[in-house]
């Protein structure tokens, strides 16, 4: 059982991990994870009691709430946009600019308001504005035995660096942790704008059409309460509250915030349109086929919430080392106050001091929130270029793949067959050739009657009258007209009415041959034609180190063999159904290193068990969201390069703060020991290089 809960008055990522980590150990709770920017909190297993998880949350994070919550209501409040800087944190700039006076006044300020009065108004008043919350929390935290947190940490250090007459020092440490803090808040919402992008593509009505006494009305009504069947109006420049389909109108759809892609898409009677798409020019009516519950955005933004749940290992890693990192430091400090003045090397006011170094430098803010973030980041800019990342542990797997190995139709061609060349024999035109096609197949609904009939542009001697066509089963159509016999088939269709058939030139496509009476007419190619971005990509994977591209289809080899040729695969193997794909699939070397690309339901079972499976699963493909580790919204094996390189981003970026936090921080650390760096170095390597880090794991996000 999935339950979600709205999260109140909870901006630190560090307290949400410890959070989630203390919800997820309660009995029958299989998993928690809280997505700060959709401002919930996601539990799996048996639902726990509401005041047990707020408890929980409480003594790690006073004044965090859960409160229980529809699945279709909107974002809380604390997932908006806030206020600026200035306006919501003054307390800190008024602190500041006190502070800055007395520092640089420090003397003159002394002598004309005493000593005491100006420590009192320029350090003790900024200290407070600055501290009284932190020194809050801290207290509360000691008091739920909770004494391995930055607001114990800061709240301690800087009241013994105080008591042992560094109070300039003290009000500095506590007013840049502070701001660091807060730009630290801005740095990460910022970095999430396009994940709030995708959040905010959920309708909040829908102008239901309604008959009441003979009389057609329009009135408002909640996306979630409207079923299958009923019909909206859709207006120029909303937003397309359910899928559905076309009744009347015509427009222009914007399906950029759900696929990425930016040119606009015609739809008309009869079209399918997806919730969260924008409607550009005409008014439509549209026929709805599905629950809100049940639509393509929701489905989306539930896999976007998904994400933050399913961590990469150096997620999982960075949250396990924080638990025994800062407890040890701590234990270093504790032993560096004591040791050498008991040995007699120096006074106790001077190694505590040094202490008091490594108790600031000792959080793991820097990691703790910029690794998350900088993994949060690279699923946002995925979602922005249409490609929809189940979690950090995706991202992570991408830099291990050796082989790439393509489903064929609706991943590398269109999966919508077109006629590709006509061969008239002599003395017939390609007209006729096409018309006499048309004629048999017009009642046919067979995927290559559809592209015969879509291309045929006029009678040309053969009337398109209705005929009745008999089927002969494995070999095509057979139709009487005007006394003439019409076979449009394959070969051995014509070969059992006694019609020779010519040898033609290699093609891609299946070949449907056509006859009048007892005479060779000519012979239709009807192919799947390649996606025209299929070649670009398959040129960049090669740059970006892929060693082997393949390409497992189940389509004549003949077909497959033209399209591995013209896209410069290095394998293929063809005529396989899904079970002898996955048999395939094993052939290629270990699964951690294969990706399949697939259209998400025929190969499930292949998606399922390679490395990474990534579906083209369109706007409507159910399957593809299920199953797949990554989703590609617009169908283009353009966007498999593009994730790729947001991947190999993401991996250098989180892997640079890994080495700056850790390297900085142990630096000050041998510093602070020889006393060779103070509290204002600190500062720098605790607050500083977390702001750094965040500050770096934004780029993710661009």
């Amino acid at each position: 059982m999935t339950k979600r809960y709205a999260v109140h008055n909870l901006r630190c990522a560090g307290c949400a991990a410890r959070i989630e980590d203390a919800i997820a150990g309660l009995p029958g709770v299989k998993s928690a994870a809280i997505n700060l920017d959709s401002a919930r909190l996601r539990v799996e297993g048996e639902q726990p009691e509401l005041a047990a998880m707020i408890r929980l949350a409480d003594a790690i994070e006073p004044g965090t709430l859960f409160s229980e919550m529809d699945e279709n209501e909107p974002l809380p409040e604390s997932s908006e946009p806030q206020p600026s800087l200035f306006r919501s944190e003054y307390k800190l700039w008024i602190a500041a600019a006190l502070f800055a006076v007395g520092m640089i006044f420090e003397e003159r300020l002394d002598a004309l308001l005493t000593p005491f009065v100006a420590k009192a108004v320029f350090f003790g008043i900024p200290y407070l504005l600055c501290g009284l919350s932190v020194l809050k929390k801290g207290l509360q935290s000691l008091l739920k035995f909770d004494f391995f947190n930055e607001y114990t940490l800061m709240g301690g250090a800087t009241i013994a660096a105080a008591a042992i007459g560094q109070l300039p020092e003290a009000v500095g440490v506590m007013l840049f942790y502070s701001i660091g803090e807060a730009l630290q808040d801005r740095a990460a919402g910022n970095s999430r704008r396009s994940i709030r992008a995708l959040l905010a593509a959920r309708p909040t009505v829908a102008h239901l059409i309604e008959e009441k006494d003979g009389k057609q009305m329009v009135n408002d009504a909640d996306p979630a309460e409207i079923r299958p069947g009923m019909r909206i109006l859709v207006k120029p420049g909303e937003k397309i509250p359910l899928d559905g389909t076309v009744l009347t109108g015509s427009s222009q759809v914007d399906t950029s915030p759900l696929t990425g892609e930016s040119v606009p898409v015609s739809v008309g009677a009869g079209k399918q349109v997806y919730a969260g798409t924008v409607n550009l020019e005409g008014a439509i009516t549209v026929e709805v086929t599905s629950r809100f519950a049940d639509s393509s955005v929701a489905r989306i933004l539930e896999l976007v919430e998904q994400a933050s749940a399913n961590k990469a290992p150096i997620e999982r890693f960075i949250t396990r080392f924080a638990r025994y990192y800062t407890p040890a430091v701590v234990f270093i400090a504790a032993l560096v106050a004591v040791i050498p003045p008991l040995a007699g090397h120096g006074t106790f006011d001077e190694w505590l001091y040094r202490a008091l170094v490594l108790l600031v430098i000792s959080c793991p803010c820097a990691l703790v929130i910029s690794i998350p973030l900088g993994y949060f980041g690279g699923i946002g800019a995925a979602s922005k270029k249409g490609i929809l990342v189940k979690g950090g542990h995706v991202l992570d797997a991408l830099h291990n793949i050796k082989t790439v190995a393509f489903d064929k139709t609706g991943t590398l061609t269109r999966g919508v067959f077109e006629v590709t060349r006509v061969l008239p024999a002599e003395g017939a035109s390609e007209e006729d050739v096409l018309n006499a096609a048309r004629l048999v197949e017009s009642r046919s609904t067979h995927p290559i009657a559809r592209a015969i009939m879509k291309t045929a542009p006029g009678s040309h001697g053969f009337a398109l009258e209705a005929v009745e066509s008999k089927e002969i089963p494995g070999k095509g159509l057979s139709a009487e007209h005007k006394g003439r016999t019409l076979l449009v088939g394959n070969a051995l269709l014509l070969q059992d009415a006694g019609i020779s058939v010519p040898s033609l030139p290699a093609g891609q496509g299946s070949v449907v041959y056509v006859a009048v009476g007892n005479a060779y007419l000519g012979a239709i190619e009807v192919s799947d034609v390649l996606r025209p971005e299929s070649a670009p990509a398959i040129e960049s994977l090669r740059g970006q180190g892929i060693e082997r591209l393949v390409m497992l289809t189940g389509d004549r080899p003949e077909s497959a063999a033209i399209v591995a040729k013209e896209l410069h695969l290095d394998e293929y193997r063809a005529g396989l159904l899904p079970e002898g794909k996955a048999a395939e699939l094993e052939s290629l070397g270990p699964r951690q290193s294969v990706l399949f690309v697939g259209d998400g339901i025929n190969d499930a079972p292949v998606l399922a068990m390679s490395g990474v499976g990534v579906a083209m699963g369109g706007l409507g493909s159910e399957a593809a969201i299920e199953v797949a580790d990554a989703v590609i919204l617009d169908d283009s094996p353009s966007r498999l390069p593009e994730m790729f390189s947001i991947a190999a981003k993401t991996r250098v970026v989180v892997w640079q703060n890994i080495v700056m936090a850790l390297g900085i921080k142990g630096l000050f650390m041998v510093l602070g020991v020889v006393g060779l760096s103070g509290l204002w170095e600190a500062v720098f390597a605790d607050v500083g290089v977390a702001l750094l880090a965040v500050l770096n794991a934004t780029r993710t996000a661009r």
